[in-house]
């Protein structure tokens, strides 16, 4: 598992086997300890279903195990806030985006809007049904997709067209302040000092963000050194691929 959506993909799958007792997961080793009773077939077959090559590395019996619950107050509350930032900037990128003809601004922004929509299913879906889950995952996955599909014919739009040069002083001073947002993200979420498998997705996942914002960043240095468009529709290209990974990563939730 190598991001929240992977791991809100295999919650879902197992959310409603009885058996179960709690999830654990070991996100930098890609493991998952699955604490149950009965018969582990079933929790193979829905792992299987997911196609994430699953293979058992040990199966072991423990008496009064006790189980702490991750979703605690505390948590809960920094993820918020952590959702908040990437919306926040999210807005700020997309509208800047536009203005400075930047599709590197634009596809970073629908990066951080696909962040907050993996946070919010976290957040919005807990102790709702499976039903319910799974209709927020599918409306969630199908609107990304949207917004990634949109970004590719835009970005295939402005190679063949006649666009201007975006305008590199606004992608360079607005993915600084992005990055610095991720980086206010980052240190909130390494504060914590929480192992729980959900924040650790949550570090790794920002970590590709500040990845991301460094991009654009570059990108728009080279539109200055080469004055071309080509560099910002290069790493927008590179960017909507990303999101649209993320979709389909989350629509899978709804099967």
């Amino acid at each position: 598992m190598d991001c929240p959506s992977e791991e809100q993909m295999i919650k879902m799958s197992l959310a409603d086997l009885k058996e179960i007792s709690s999830l654990a997961f070991d996100i930098p080793n890609r493991k998952l300890t699955v604490f149950h009773s009965n018969n582990p077939d079933q929790i193979f077959q829905r792992l299987d279903s997911l196609k994430f090559d699953t293979t058992i590395i040990e199966s072991i019996s423990v008496d009064n195990t006790e189980i702490e619950f991750n979703n605690t107050s505390q948590e809960r509350k920094l993820l918020w806030q952590v959702l908040a930032i990437n919306f926040f900037f999210f807005a700020i990128e997309l509208t800047t985006g536009f203005i400075s003809n930047s599709m590197g601004l634009v596809a970073d922004s629908l990066d951080m809007l696909a962040d907050s929509i993996v946070y919010g299913l976290a957040l919005f879906a807990v102790g709702g049904t499976m039903t319910r889950k799974r209709n927020i995952a599918k409306s969630a996955g199908y609107f990304q997709l949207l917004l990634a599909v949109f970004g590719f014919m835009e970005v295939i739009r402005r190679f063949v067209g006649t666009e201007t040069v975006p305008a590199f002083q606004t992608m360079i001073v607005i993915s600084i302040f992005a990055l610095i947002g991720n980086g206010l993200c980052l240190y909130l979420l390494q504060k914590s000092k929480s192992k729980e498998a959900h924040m650790q997705a949550s570090m790794i996942f920002t970590s590709n963000d500040v990845i991301v914002n460094l991009g654009v960043i570059v990108a728009g240095g080279l539109v200055y050194f080469t004055n071309s468009k080509y560099p910002d529709l290069v790493i927008g290209t590179v960017v909507f691929f990303i999101v649209g990974q993320g979709a389909f990563k989350i629509l899978k939730l709804s099967k």
